[in-house]
């Protein structure tokens, strides 16, 4: 056994591609098996590709549209996608966009273990990882919908790549990591959670600033502390001098319901009727973000869902205990935890849906800490020569 697990172990590498293979091609199989699904949202995807093709794919033209309350070129990579799909295979496109998403989330898996291989994590540590990433719920239920969700979770996963490759040498690769933000934040709205936290952390390593479990414990205490309050004040500012945006109008509606998960009324609670009301509220909706429970939820969705949830509360308790001196880890953990931490924010000032869908971009990101912390492990081990 110790053997299998040295950094050293000849068959490591091996293992890892085999893992990649099997487990993207189950998840493959289990989506091809269910057959692609046309929600509420891809149907208005289709619209707009329709509309664009109409328009002889003149952007221009086509953002000059109002047909959403968000601005149309928000949802320019789905839609692209799907004019272009439209115009080549005519009737045959869903399932050409299902197996595009399928082949994301293979890529997906091999960029998973390339950023895992920059920070000198085990290859059997990674396969394992990727087992436990394939038991995702998101995985075997989102691919075969015509969303955006999986096209934006594969490029959360190159932009974290593209980070934890530029804290691994120090130096960015600029270009790459450009195109990556303007094509999220052409592919959905929650896209600016994303790249404000890239950019931001991006900005912070350059100051050369030593990553401590201390330091990071106390800004995420502080940061849970303040920022429903924060929230709170930018709810009251909206009902004061928003009254009349029609965004505006269905946030403020919504806290006033008392609202905490989307079309799930068992979660909601009593309409807030003080500023502090409201920061509780907030408090709620941040913790139901991560919750793995609903009422019509199955066994095994529940269980599986509990089950990632144990695991990356596991993976932070052992960085928490068995902290080594490593900048670079403790950089990536600290980058993972507030990008989840600024997603599940965001979805808490404006709308967490009802199937938590919201939640898949970061579900990739937060299983990276699982192969990390077991790293920590084997290297105490090692060390210790256990």
């Amino acid at each position: 056994m110790k053997k299998i697990f040295h950094s050293e172990w000849n068959y490591g590498h091996k293992i890892l591609y085999l893992t990649i293979f099997l487990c993207s091609s189950l998840i493959a199989y289990y989506n091809f098996s269910k057959g692609f699904v046309m929600s509420s949202d891809s149907r208005l995807f289709s619209a707009w590709a329709d509309d664009l093709i109409k328009l002889d794919f003149n952007l221009y033209l086509y953002y000059s549209q109002s047909t959403h309350i968000n601005p149309n070129y928000i949802y320019s990579t789905p839609v692209i996608l799907i004019a272009l799909l439209k115009f080549f295979l005519g009737e045959n496109w869903q399932n050409t966009f299902i197996t595009i998403n399928l082949l994301l989330v293979f890529f997906s898996f091999v960029i998973f273990s390339k950023s895992l291989l920059i920070l000198k994590v085990r290859p059997l540590v990674i396969s394992i990882g990727i087992l436990i990433l394939s038991l995702s719920v998101d995985l075997l239920v989102w691919p075969r919908y015509v969303l955006t969700d999986t096209i934006f979770s594969f490029l959360v996963v190159c932009l974290l790549y593209l980070i934890i490759k530029s804290i691994a040498k120090n130096q960015l690769d600029y270009l790459n990591f450009i195109l990556i933000i303007i094509l999220i934040f052409l592919t959905r709205p929650s896209s600016i959670a994303f790249i404000l936290v890239a950019l931001f952390f991006i900005i912070i390593c350059k100051f050369q600033i030593k990553f401590t479990l201390k330091l990071i414990s106390v800004c995420f205490v502080f940061l849970c502390i303040v920022t429903p309050f924060i929230l709170a004040l930018i709810y009251q500012l909206m009902e004061t001098y928003l009254v009349d945006s029609p965004r505006a109008d269905f946030l403020i509606k919504m806290i006033k319901k008392g609202m905490i998960i989307h079309d799930r009324p068992e979660t909601w609670i009593d309409s807030p009727k003080s500023f502090f009301d409201v920061v509780c509220l907030y408090y709620f909706r941040f913790l139901f973000f991560f919750s793995p429970y609903a009422k019509d939820f199955s066994f095994i969705h529940f269980f599986l869902n509990s089950l990632h949830f144990l695991i990356v509360l596991l993976s932070i308790s052992i960085w928490f205990v068995m902290c080594e001196n490593n900048n670079q880890i403790n950089k990536v953990l600290a980058l993972i935890l507030l990008i989840a931490f600024s997603v599940a924010n965001f979805h808490s000032f404006t709308l967490i849906d009802y199937d938590w869908r919201y939640r898949y971009p970061i579900i990739t990101p937060l299983l990276i800490l699982f192969p990390l912390s077991i790293e920590i492990v084997l290297r105490r081990i090692y060390l210790k020569k256990f």
